[in-house]
């Protein structure tokens, strides 16, 4: 990874505490000793950071470069030929973690090389810059929802390019990873009136709305598309 991209991932990755409440611009500049206007300008992309700086940040923040790297560059440097590499992350980085640091990793999902290759992703640009697969975990209180589909304690693939509603194979509903507080709920998801409509699979459980602000739009709710369920056997 070179310097840019280490520079942008940096930026993103200050973005993101910043969105979740863990971070300010000012609490930053107080950290730093960088004034408030040369660090928007940084997080807004107007302007680049020197090595010194950087290394000022990620002190503060208590990060290090390695945190920056891909997860699968950190935990697996070696190409693995004869498997694709998904790691498998807790719900909250699978929600706001653009590129998933190697702490974050649980370990690393092996899927037949290849199989990726031809999924087909729908995204805004700004999260085609996220890292795109990951895995999670689903405990048994949240698969009984979508019960025989989800079983308790199954693994979700969700692909973080694709966040349109609009169906993936025409006549078939997508299943969606939606935000729900800090954790996911998969669901069948549509939106109507500015709600979005979760639908269970297991007809004993209630369908959901969430009432969407003026600002959001549904992709802003949704981790990705679950593009495999790994039922425990």
């Amino acid at each position: 990874m070179n310097f840019t991209q280490m520079h942008e991932r940096l930026r993103l990755e200050m973005l993101r505490r910043i969105q979740r409440g863990t971070l300010s611009v000012s609490l930053l500049a107080r950290q730093t000793g960088f004034g408030q206007a040369h660090l928007s300008n940084f997080l807004h992309g107007r302007r680049q950071l020197s090595l010194e700086a950087m290394d000022r940040i990620l002190a503060a923040q208590r990060l290090t470069a390695a945190d920056l790297l891909p997860a699968l560059d950190a935990v697996a440097p070696s190409t693995d030929e004869d498997s694709d590499l998904v790691p498998v992350v807790s719900h909250p980085a699978a929600l706001f973690e653009p590129f998933i640091r190697p702490s974050a990793v649980q370990f690393l999902l092996h899927l037949p090389a290849g199989s990726l290759q031809s999924v087909r992703p729908r995204a805004s640009q700004s999260r085609r810059a996220w890292q795109r697969f990951v895995a999670v975990r689903i405990p048994s209180p949240d698969a009984k929802a979508m019960e025989p589909l989800v079983q308790a304690e199954a693994l979700a693939i969700i692909d973080r390019h694709y966040i349109s509603l609009l169906a993936y194979r025409p006549n078939q509903p997508s299943l969606y990873a939606v935000r729900h507080g800090a954790h996911l709920r998969l669901r069948y998801v549509d939106f109507v009136s500015s709600r979005l409509v979760l639908r269970p699979l297991n007809l004993a459980f209630p369908v959901e709305l969430i009432e969407m602000n003026p600002a959001e739009s549904p992709g802003d709710l949704l981790a990705g598309r679950v593009i495999l369920i790994l039922n425990e056997l």
